[in-house]
This record gives C-alpha cells, structure tokens and sequence, in this order.
C-alpha cells in the first residue's frame, strides 16, 4: 500500500427566497472558452458543459462541498455515510430505484467522498442525460431518510470501517499518523469517521447535514459529451432553478500551529512486515513551493529508476516496498510522505535511515536536470494521457472549481513546468526536516492461537 492511493462548518443561518421557476434565466451569468460552458443559475448553481462530438457516451457529474472537512469533532463520517443514504429513495423514487432508473437505460452510477468534496456521476447515452437531471434535482431536495434504512446504513458504514481501517495494519497506520500531524484543521479525522462518532450518528445529525449543505449554492453540476448544450441547460434551469438557496458554506478559516519537534507513534496489530510511515507538514496549490515538491516526490519515487527504489529495493534489498508521495490539490495544507515495508529479516531502523538518507542528498546536491525532467514529464503525462477520458475532463473541471477557481488548472502546470533541480533541493531543505515530521511504526504482533 502507498500513500498515492489516499487522495473538511457552522455559521450562522441566513433565510433566502425561493426563486420563481417562471423566470430560471433571470441574472444568469454565461462564459464561453473554447468547449467549455459555464452557466450559473440564479439559485448559485454552477453548471459546466463540456462538449466532445467523438465521446460515444456522456457523463453527468454533481459535486457538493460536503466532504469531511465540513463536519465537526464529535460528528465524523457524516459526509461518507449520507453519500450511502443518498441511494436510499425520495417519494417519488424508491429505495435502490435511482440506480435501477440508470442501469435500465444502459448506464452506470456511482458516487465518492473526500476530504473536501463529495460527487455523483452517471455515465449514459447523450440522449439518457434527462434522467440523471431529474433523478439528482429530485434527491438534491426530497430524499426520505426512512429511520430504519438510516440505522441499517450505519451499521454497513461501520463494517466497512473495520474492514477498509481496523482489518488493514498500514491503513491504522496511516490513520493514526494522519490525526497525529494535524492538531487543529480538520484533516485530522478520516474520511470514513472514528468507529465511536458513527455509533452515535443519528437520523437528525444525517438530515440536518444534508438539508444545510446539499443547496444549489453549494454545488457544481459538470456535463460532457456529444451533448445539445442548450437543451440540457434548458433542462437543468427547469429541474434545478425552482430549488432555494441555503445558507452560504464556507471552509473553516483554521491554522494549523507551529509542529516543535518529531512526533512519533507506535501501531501494534497483527501483520507480516512491519512498516514506517514518515509525514512532513507540506503546503498545498496556493503556496508556489507545492510545485518543486510534486517534483521531488517523483525524483524520489518516479519508477524503478527512481532514488528510492534504486536505494533500499535494488541495491540494498532490505524494502518490500517503498515510496514517496505528495499531492498539493487539497483546500488546506498537506503532507509529504515517505514510507517503506520491511523485506523478512531485515531491520525497520535500517529502512526507515535509508529513506532519509535519499533525502539528505538531494539536500546536499541537487538533482539532475535529467531526473527533473522525467519528474516533471510523469506529472505531466499522468494528466494528458487522462485527457482520453471525457469521465476524467470532467472531473478535473470539478476538482479545480472545488479548489476555488478554474485557472488554478494553468497555474499549476506553469509551476510544475517552471520547477528547476534548485527548486527542488531547496524545498527538501525547508519542509522535509526533522522537526516538521511525524512517523508512525508499525510493529506486528503475533496471532493469537485459540485454545
């Protein structure tokens, strides 16, 4: 497992009018560039279109901000599980019909929560995108929440805890380092939500959650395809236009205090290998040293002609696995990952000084410009060659929108193509230095044997 793999509100409440349905294009505002239509409802729904005449299927994608940045110490999970409950039916779709809906048309559904965002997708024929505008306008407003189906969902959400966290040692791991680095911002829960606020989630909690945050304010609504812009658009005015405003939602205005020194934990639990896990505390897009670290943690970790698995996989031979990871595309600051599973009989001591002895010579002497370049390509092709998706164009739209602007996109490629092997030294010097990083251990204990 690598840390590639793991890609947060109150205020005070504010009463808005219902606009009138008769009248769904008064204040619109309309950009066109290039494909791409950008149409904002008079509700504060964003609506993107993202027209592709070759695609043979279209997507429909709705995001909200609503991932688990927007819940509060004692209330974790309640962004993950109500993405479950958001499959259980309104009055006028029942239980398990919206995926029926889309599954007869030919189409298949899904959804997904994250730190700062949650979305729903379709993907159909360009002439089946009618269904995915009425059936998400229907839930956006109108899901039941029945009391028993909201208690037996739990119940699946908290197996799935056990299995995905509590089973899986370097997922424990990685949690506990996670809530260790992070002391103030919101971060530092998972995802999913700790086992005790679940079992303490009620059908209130869930229902106020969604009745605050799933608003047309507080969503983007991205569609691609061979698709009829204006059809759709008129569609979507239609479905979307007559739901109220809610609240405004903001991130949390959070910072994190000043780490004075390693932080270090030990994870105890039936394994194979033990493993380490390092974090440094590392900014995010808006800050320009995110782009140098991208690139770093491909110097390091880009391949198996990467520093790191040349070091401690190749040569050495005492890692498993190892690797390194860094991702700036979140609404708060990050970390930078090292972490490396133990080959059988070597010494976790040994691996854990050889991860931090690659990084100790990139501090002494900067990269090539040759392992630079290959960086810096691998980040670049990773996104090019997603171009061939039209499911992941629309998402990068999303993403960069969930972000706070769409030109973040361009800047975040100008800076990673601006990166020089200086750049890189110098943010290894800055950021990846013992006092700025946390380690977790995972030390494997033996099963015990039932008698």
């Amino acid at each position: 497992m690598t840390m590639k793999k793991y890609f947060i509100i109150m205020l005070l409440p504010l009463l808005f009018a219902v606009f009138n349905c008769a009248h769904p294009v008064t204040n619109v505002t309309t950009e066109k560039n290039g494909a791409l239509y950008k149409e904002i409802l008079p509700n504060g729904l964003k609506v993107y279109a993202l027209k592709d005449p070759n695609a043979p299927l279209a997507v429909f994608q709705i995001w909200y901000n609503a991932g688990s940045i927007n819940e509060q110490v004692g209330k974790t999970g309640l962004s993950h599980l109500l993405e479950h409950l958001m499959f259980k039916g309104t009055p006028k779709h029942g239980p398990k019909m919206f995926s029926k809906i889309i599954s007869r048309a030919g189409g298949v559904d899904n959804a997904g929560t994250s730190r700062d965002y949650v979305f729903y997708y379709q993907k159909l024929a360009p002439d089946q995108l009618h269904l995915s505008i009425e059936l998400e306008a229907d839930r956006m407003r109108n899901l039941i929440m029945d009391p028993k189906e909201t208690l037996a969902e739990r119940d699946v959400v908290m197996e799935e805890r056990r299995m995905r966290y509590e089973d899986d040692p370097q997922s424990l791991v990685y949690e506990e380092v996670i809530s260790t680095a992070f002391k103030n911002i919101p971060y530092r829960w998972p995802v999913i939500g700790w086992m005790q606020d679940l079992q303490r989630i009620t059908r209130e909690d869930l229902y106020n959650y969604y009745r605050k945050h799933y608003v047309p304010n507080n969503a983007t609504i991205i569609i691609a395809g061979n698709i009829d812009t204006g059809s759709l658009m008129k569609k979507i005015r239609n479905e979307f236009g007559s739901i109220p405003k809610g609240e405004e939602i903001r991130n949390p205005d959070i910072a994190e205090p000043e780490q004075m020194g390693e932080r270090r934990l030990y994870v105890k639990k039936e394994a194979e290998l033990p493993y380490v896990l390092c974090a440094y505390k590392a900014p995010n897009i808006f800050n320009d040293d995110s782009f140098a670290l991208e690139v770093l943690a491909g110097v390091l970790s880009g391949g198996k002609s990467s520093r790191i698995y040349k070091s401690l996989i190749d040569e050495k031979r005492i890692a498993l696995s190892a690797d390194a990871s860094y991702s700036s595309l979140g609404k708060y600051p990050s970390l930078f990952y090292l972490d490396a599973t133990t080959l059988p009989g070597k010494a976790l001591d040994e691996v854990e000084m050889a991860l931090y002895a690659e990084v100790e010579k990139i501090k002494k002497e900067p990269p090539s410009e040759r392992e630079v370049q290959k960086a810096k390509n691998q980040i670049e092709a990773s996104f090019l060659m997603g171009q061939d998706s039209l499911f992941f164009q629309a998402e990068i739209v999303a993403m960069f929108e969930m972000l706070g602007d769409q030109k973040l996109k361009d800047r975040y490629f100008e800076g990673i193509r601006k990166v020089t092997p200086a750049d890189v030294q110098s943010v290894a010097r800055k950021y990846l230095i013992e006092d700025k990083r946390t380690v977790g251990i995972l030390i494997p204990v033996k099963v015990r044997s039932e008698k």
